[in-house]
């Protein structure tokens, strides 16, 4: 089972919470399309932690998980012995506030729940199919930066998406 994990009794504190970051705690671990829970997450925790921020913030906010998912990924794939496991979701989070990060949409008056639902399914759409480039980075990277990078490409494939659909429509 992708979402399975070891017992955490014998790895060092440092590992331990490599691999609580790196599942984001228990949403990792959850039962079948752990990469989607974790996007789920993200969308759920983004209108409260993240898109209220000014983008400055924004940008800010996904550097921190970029080089700290990175760390834990990395930790995460040697401890469990496997590349890019399933129950590394970080880097979900990482792809979805990407995707989120260019529209302010912390207007509560104004903010469309579906407009959050298309940015989720966009991303999910990039992140599950990954087209060129983001299948180039996802074989060619490797390390925790490659279970990282690929997401992010797939968040900025996503907004870029959205932002075309409502140029147009």
């Amino acid at each position: 089972m992708s979402g399975a994990m070891p017992s955490t009794d014998r790895l060092s504190l440092p590992d331990r919470l490599a691999l609580f970051l790196a599942t984001l705690g228990p949403v990792g671990r959850m039962p079948k399309a752990p990469g989607t829970w974790g996007s789920a997450a993200a969308l759920v925790a983004a209108p409260w932690c993240f898109m209220p921020l000014p983008f400055y913030a924004r940008a800010g906010v996904l550097c921190l998980v970029l080089g700290a998912g990175a760390w834990a990924a990395g930790r995460a794939e040697t401890v469990l012995g496997r590349k890019d496991p399933g129950c590394v979701v970080v880097d979900e989070l990482l792809g979805q506030w990407t995707a989120f990060a260019p529209f302010h949409l912390t207007d509560f008056d104004r903010l469309l729940p579906l407009d959050l639902l298309e940015l989720f399914l966009l991303f999910r759409f990039f992140d599950i199919l990954k087209p060129w480039p983001i299948r180039a980075v996802d074989r060619g990277v490797s390390g925790g930066f490659g279970v990282m990078l690929d997401d992010l490409l797939a968040g900025l494939f996503a907004a870029g998406s959205f932002a075309l659909l409502h140029l147009f429509f």
